[in-house]
């Protein structure tokens, strides 16, 4: 009992540890042999960089950087190093591979792995590197997914050749990353070329440089030098020893915006030391609460051996420091045992758990000073669960112990107290964290003092149990008022339970809240039962229309809706694309439909809070609440069947070659301005500002629905002709559908198999309503509840069976029937456990209702500040399925379980009379 807790933290530990990488092994996993790695940002601009070169801003920050001024300039690396420097190009991409399955999204990379500055960046485990074109060197995780070998060809998608894998590698701190290495220009550039002829969209390629100096490395001076020509370096160096934080230009950018972090981390560390020294107090609480009433029975027991004790002039004191000191062994037992199990388990599952972290530990690291202290912790927990019963062990007299006889002890009426008034200091303390915005760690607190004011209030709570005792039958009457004269060993077995079982109400109902909250806010993307068959990659147009066979085949379908894109520019353009020949097609609200505040450059800190609240209200300000992949599509009347639109004018215009809008901000004098922006258009206009882009405008006669219908998201339908008419191209995009049948497992995989044949990213969405999900946490917290609950009702048992064993054997000598032995138990087990689940579920709400109370202070706040009129939605909701399950199935398991093991008679003995 107390191992176990010692076995987990002394392994958590270790783990913690020794997964924890000095500054050296990062860097040798970042940088190899190198004294720096060079990189460009998105900025295009001189930055500032933090020493470890993780964070970084544009040079006068955010606020004051525009994007459409950068100049992107291509600077090359050599500027930035002394004479007789070494570099290195390590460049990234990404792509689909074709593997045994399907396709698989892979990292590619080049890089000389035979330099040295690569050294310590990756391992070889089997065969050997890359020193060819044709040959590459992939990742254990990309052998594993992919179902290659060793030995093996693979094909990136949209190839001309195939490569043959010649090695396995892994990367130390991303082991889960698949990925393939090649020799430098044997990879990437072959496969954006060929991508780019077959009229695909290009590979995207990241340029890093491994550098090597010499001399006292790469320098804060170079590092800064860098910056300013829009590069950010990881430099060796710096990392070991970096500069003061007056000499480092991004803490002083920060200070002056007012958005400087905590850069010590004292504050965050604090509050993980109090959550850690909570959760250590809970839990040698609990542990306590279990092994007290162990204690209990054994020096139960030992009664006529301590008996004879006091007999042989022993006094309490002797009696104490026996009681104790075998706590002080058992604890010192465990705290050896446990740690030593700690480690072995440990060491054991090392690589289960580096895989399961995704890294290599840099060693494995033993700190002798907190296994110390976490043994420290067993012991004296062995040595707090022993004070209570070497106490009622001491107060017996030497007569009582040598007869087995116990006497009369009053209540403690001091105890009842405190507990009042930690409950209401507990709950007042919970109520003002989650009011006054304080946080969750006030109300966790306030919870915990809560809950430990209900177990020092559990005798007198026990004492309340029993006066309905006079409503039950014999057995479970008598195991109740058993338990009710005896609260010695049943209240810490009863608190037990209500600490167990207060965590697992507390996380079910607030899980149960927060899964009540989402279906209330969950949007639908289309009609119940209505789907779509989306192409997420514009280069791969060509594919849609098989993937909408494979549909046709897999699915029955009720109505079909093939939807296109406009095209502007290469086919091959994403929508948003500022490659050179690529466009995009913009809807252009008239201006008097605009809302003020999204065309305000400081948005709503621009009007009052009445003007705010008002345009909150204002139906150009109306927020969309569906969410589509395309705003603008190219489909016939049958869309509008799918969407469930009941409009019969939208119908009639779309057979009439009119545009159907959903969204009457985008509507003036029934026509609708489609502007296409080209690459000279593609950078101008700042969207903030509310500036729109430069191109063509095509505009459109539309019909425009009523307010009472939506488009799930679909702002715009144009029909074929108009498109055409207009001078625009189009590309298949995908399939809006309704289904005749609800598809089967068997259909949906059959699809995604099919899908993924055919080598295309096409997601099928069907809707089907708010999907709750199935918490394994709730699950797991049940079961450990219960187990609890049955370890701790049991505990009391046996003790109460130890205190009872006399009037067993004369209810034996009686005659009474076997099966009283069982009844009594286990009622006696089951009454223990009803208590303690009854308690803990009581104070399991009050967490669970203090932690709903702050979300909805802190959403209330977000609208108010917001000028929104809209009404916080936070509900606190009792999940009565897992709580029925607690207060019914836990204690009737226990009093089962109970009345199984315990034996239907035992000997016969002359009961004593002295």
């Amino acid at each position: 009992m107390i191992a176990l807790p010692i076995v987990g933290v002394s392994a958590v530990d270790l783990t913690w540890r020794s997964s924890e990488l000095s500054t050296e092994q990062t860097l040798s996993r970042q940088i190899g042999g190198a004294d720096a790695r060079l990189n460009t940002t998105s900025f295009g601009s001189p930055v500032y960089q933090n020493p470890s070169g993780d964070r970084y801003e544009p040079v006068g920050g955010y606020r004051d950087f525009d994007p459409s001024k950068a100049k992107h300039e291509n600077v090359p690396v050599s500027s930035l190093l002394p004479p007789g420097a070494q570099a290195l190009q390590d460049s990234h991409g990404s792509a689909k591979v074709r593997t045994t399955h399907g396709l698989l999204d892979t990292d590619l990379r080049e890089v000389d792995t035979a330099s040295p500055l690569v050294e310590g960046m990756l391992t070889l485990k089997r065969g050997r590197l890359p020193a060819a074109a044709g040959e590459v060197i992939a990742t254990d995780s990309f052998l594993k997914e992919s179902g290659f070998s060793v030995g093996s060809e693979l094909t990136p998608r949209g190839a001309t050749r195939s490569y043959r894998i010649v090695g396995a590698y892994e990367l130390p701190s991303a082991l889960n990353t698949p990925q393939i290495i090649a020799p430098p220009r044997t990879l990437l550039g072959p496969l954006d070329r060929a991508l780019t002829q077959a009229g695909a969209q290009g590979l995207g390629v990241d340029d890093t440089f491994l550098v090597k100096v010499g001399g006292d490395g790469f320098t804060w001076n170079m590092v800064r030098a860098a910056n300013a020509k829009g590069f950010l370096a990881v430099s060796r160096t710096v990392s070991l020893h970096p500069p003061a934080d007056s000499d480092i230009p991004l803490y002083a950018q920060q200070r002056k915006e007012g958005s400087a972090d905590d850069y010590d981390g004292s504050s965050a560390r604090a509050v993980e030391l109090t959550v850690l020294a909570t959760v250590v107090g809970l839990a040698m609480l609990e542990i306590c609460l279990l092994a007290g009433p162990a204690f209990a029975v054994g020096a139960r027991r030992s009664a006529r051996q301590l008996g004879l004790v006091g007999a042989n002039g022993g006094d309490r004191r002797h009696i104490r420091a026996i009681v104790l000191s075998g706590g002080l062994v058992i604890g010192a037992a465990s705290a050896v045992v446990g740690t030593a199990l700690g480690v072995a388990l440990t060491v054991g599952l090392r690589p289960v758990l580096e895989e399961y972290l995704g890294l290599r530990w840099g060693g494995f690291e033993v700190r002798p000073l907190e296994l110390a202290a976490v043994a420290l912790v067993a012991v004296l927990t062995g040595l707090l669960a022993a004070i209570v019963p070497a106490v009622t062990a001491s107060r017996q007299t030497v007569l009582a112990s040598l007869t087995g006889r116990r006497g009369v002890r009053g209540a403690n009426r001091v105890l009842p107290v405190i507990g009042i008034v930690a409950i209401a200091a507990g709950a007042a303390l919970a109520l003002y964290g989650a009011l006054s915005g304080m946080g969750t760690l006030v109300v966790a607190g306030g919870s915990a003092l809560a809950e430990l004011g209900v177990v020092a209030l559990t005798p007198t709570l026990v004492g309340l149990f029993g006066r309905a005792g006079r409503w039950l039958p014999l057995s479970p009457r008598l195991a109740l008022r058993d338990a009710v004269r005896n609260r010695g060993r049943t209240a810490p077995a009863v608190a037990a339970v209500l600490a167990a079982v207060a965590g697992t109400v507390a996380v079910a109902t607030y899980q149960h809240s927060k899964d009540l909250q989402a279906r209330h806010e969950y949007v639908a993307s289309l009609p119940a039962g209505a789907g779509m068959l989306t192409n997420r990659e514009d280069d791969r147009s060509r594919d849609v229309p098989a993937a909408r066979q494979a549909l046709a085949k897999e699915f029955s379908l009720a109505v079909r809706a093939d939807v296109d894109r406009v095209v502007v520019g290469k086919p091959s353009c994403d929508a948003y694309s500022t490659e050179p020949g690529c466009g995009r097609l913009e809807i252009i609200k008239p201006p008097e439909n605009r809302c003020p505040l999204y065309e305000s450059k400081n948005g709503s800190s621009d009007f009052s809070p009445e003007r705010l609240r008002a345009l909150r209200k204002d139906w150009r300000c109306k927020e969309q609440q569906y969410m589509q992949p395309r705003d603008t599509v190219v489909a016939d009347e049958n869309l509008l069947t799918v969407l469930g639109v009941s409009d019969p004018g939208a119908v009639a215009a779309l057979r009439s070659g009119q545009a159907v809008s959903f969204d009457r901000r985008n509507v003036k004098a029934d026509k609708i301005t489609l502007r296409v922006v080209t690459d000279d258009g593609q950078e101008q206009g700042t969207p903030w500002a509310g500036d729109d882009p430069k191109g063509v405008d095509k505009v459109f006669p539309v019909h425009q629905t009523p307010d009472t219908v939506t488009g799930y998201g679909i702002e715009v339908v144009l029909p074929p002709g108009a498109v055409r008419a207009a001078g625009l191209g189009t590309a298949p995009f995908g399939t809006y559908f309704t289904l005749a049948e609800k598809p089967t497992s068997a259909q949906r995989q059959a699809l995604a198999a099919g899908i993924d044949r055919i080598g295309i990213d096409a997601p099928v969405k069907i809707e089907e309503g708010y999907q709750g999900r199935d918490s394994l946490e709730i699950l797991a917290l049940t079961i450990f509840a219960g187990l609890v609950t049955i370890g701790a009702a049991g505990i009391a048992t046996g003790l109460a069976q130890a205190d009872a064993g006399a009037d067993l054997k004369t209810l034996a000598a009686v005659g009474a029937p076997p099966r009283v032995r069982r009844t009594l138990s286990g009622f006696q087990c089951g009454v223990v456990a009803l208590m303690g689940v009854a308690l803990g579920t009581a104070a399991g709400l009050l967490p669970a209702a203090g932690l709903r109370l702050t979300e909805r202070h802190a959403l209330e706040g977000l609208i108010s500040h917001s000028g929104s009129d809209q009404v916080a939605y936070v509900p606190f909701a009792v999940p009565w399925e897992t709580l029925g399950g607690l207060l019914v199935l836990v204690p009737l398991g226990a009093a089962v379980l109970a009345a199984l093991v315990t034996r239907s008679s035992g000997a016969l003995a002359r009961r004593a009379t002295g």
